[in-house]
């Protein structure tokens, strides 16, 4: 069974760093593109950063040159570094991957169970 399992969240100082990291694992046979997004209580999820198979980058503006997405495609890894932290970023951050399953051989969307961060100022 295919899970998304993040980590690094938490509770940091405004202007200081945080890494995520989503690595997926069960049976996946290929991932196409990996992403994270953030929620907060009330309103949509929204797009923070995506990252395509072939290394393709995109950002919501609002994150453009403090957070930077890369992942490791022997690992089914995606990471997500986040610099010059405001509060305003605070959210729960979730994974997310477009993915072939080795088993049912569908693409299909998958979501990690969301990682908090906390930015005070």
């Amino acid at each position: 069974q295919v899970q998304l399992v993040e980590s690094g969240g938490g509770l940091v100082q405004a202007g200081g760093s945080l890494r995520l990291s989503c690595a997926a694992s069960g049976g996946i046979f290929r991932i196409n593109g990996m992403g994270w997004y953030r929620q907060i209580p009330g309103k949509q999820r929204e797009l923070v950063a995506a990252i395509t198979s072939g290394g393709s980058t995109n950002y919501a503006d609002s994150v453009k040159g403090r957070f930077t997405i890369s992942r490791d495609n022997v690992k089914n890894t995606v990471y997500l570094q986040m610099n010059s932290l405001k509060p305003e970023d605070t959210a729960t951050y979730y994974c997310n991957a477009w993915l072939l399953s080795g088993v049912t051989m569908i693409p299909a969307e998958y979501w990690g169970q969301g990682t908090q961060v906390t930015v005070s100022s």
